[in-house]
């Protein structure tokens, strides 16, 4: 894991009591609520190893929710987001995984709602930072070390050329990029790591594009 700075070390502005447990735990949350387009309306959390045995005590419940509440790692209501989940008829089940993974700070989330639903898999690996590694079945490789846009399109000429040329029009450089698919024409996943954060403005943009259906971003 590549550290920029000082800060990277110490961790993110948060609510705590850990980097790892708690803030990289939100940023989880946020990037399934993100991927799902909107709220959710129940949620099955899987947690593994170090997640399972300490998700109480070291705030990872709450952190998780709040991140599907939309909450930022430093929001004060942060360990209040299981009670305003229950205010919301927010379902959620946490369910302690026994499963072998490759990294002891993982959860696997599947959230939806009566739209949509999203499974992914996140780690947090460290002063607040995270890694997707599977998002609908499709496996992902991040780096962690930089920010990155997940995007979900159907599989048709021209989607990839669509996001390609409005991010060389705001001049933001690639610096890795793979495409996945499920099937010919059916759904598929672009993963793009860039140089810098994206502008919301970008990300809608992003969104209108042809044959686009759900982005989100990854900060790093």
């Amino acid at each position: 894991m590549k550290y920029n700075s000082v800060f990277d070390i110490i961790g993110p502005v948060m609510i705590g009591p850990s980097s790892s447990h708690t803030a990289g735990a939100a940023r989880i949350g946020k990037a399934a609520r993100n991927l799902l387009g909107a709220e959710p309306t129940w949620a099955k959390i899987h947690l593994y190893e170090s997640f399972a045995k300490t998700h109480k005590g070291h705030g990872t419940d709450f952190a998780l929710v709040g991140g599907l509440l939309g909450f930022e790692t430093d929001d004060p209501r942060m360990n209040q987001s299981l009670e305003m989940a229950k205010e919301r008829n927010f379902s959620i089940d946490f369910i302690e995984d026994t499963a072998a993974v490759d990294h002891p700070n993982t959860a696997r989330l599947i959230i939806g709602n009566d739209q949509n639903q999203v499974e992914l898999v996140g780690i947090s690996i460290g002063g607040g930072k995270i890694e997707i590694t599977e998002l609908n079945g499709f496996k992902l490789r991040l780096s962690g070390n930089h920010p990155a846009l997940l995007i979900m399109h159907n599989d048709r000429f021209g989607a990839i050329a669509s996001v390609t040329t409005i991010l060389a029009k705001y001049e933001i450089n690639i610096g890795h990029m793979e495409v996945n698919r499920k099937d010919v024409g059916d759904a598929a996943l672009m993963v793009i790591e860039v140089d810098q954060n994206i502008k919301d403005t970008i990300l809608d943009e992003l969104r209108q594009a042809p044959h686009i259906t759900t982005v989100c971003t990854i900060i790093s």
